[in-house]
């Protein structure tokens, strides 16, 4: 039971650092933090905006969720909420995160 409890943390933080990394190299190449925002004008764009967030959605989730208790000071629990979605999301983007890297070490 507790080696299951460690597994599910492992990858709820593989996910939350995959997106941690994704976010960041997006707000270093594009000068401007990474938003929920599909927009674009060809088919590129937009599938490079859904695979942005997608992936790097618990990052976006918890900047806005931080920024916001601090400067619009709202109440905790919408931090604890925000805190929870973006967990359970980087636990699912986690385990894409782990089988791909489980996929390149075993090709290799």
């Amino acid at each position: 039971m507790f080696f299951d409890v460690l597994i599910v943390g492992y990858i709820a933080c593989a996910g939350f650092v995959a997106a941690g990394v994704l976010g960041s190299l997006y707000q270093l190449i594009t000068k401007q933090p990474p938003r929920f925002n599909f927009g674009g004008e060809s088919l590129m764009e937009f599938l490079a905006g859904l695979f942005l967030c997608v992936f790097a959605g618990p990052f976006i989730i918890m900047r806005n969720a931080i920024r916001g208790r601090r400067i619009e000071n709202r109440p905790l629990g919408w931090l604890v909420a925000s805190s929870t979605i973006a967990g359970m999301w980087s636990m699912c983007s986690g385990i894409m995160v782990i089988n791909v890297a489980l996929l390149v070490v075993k090709i290799s």
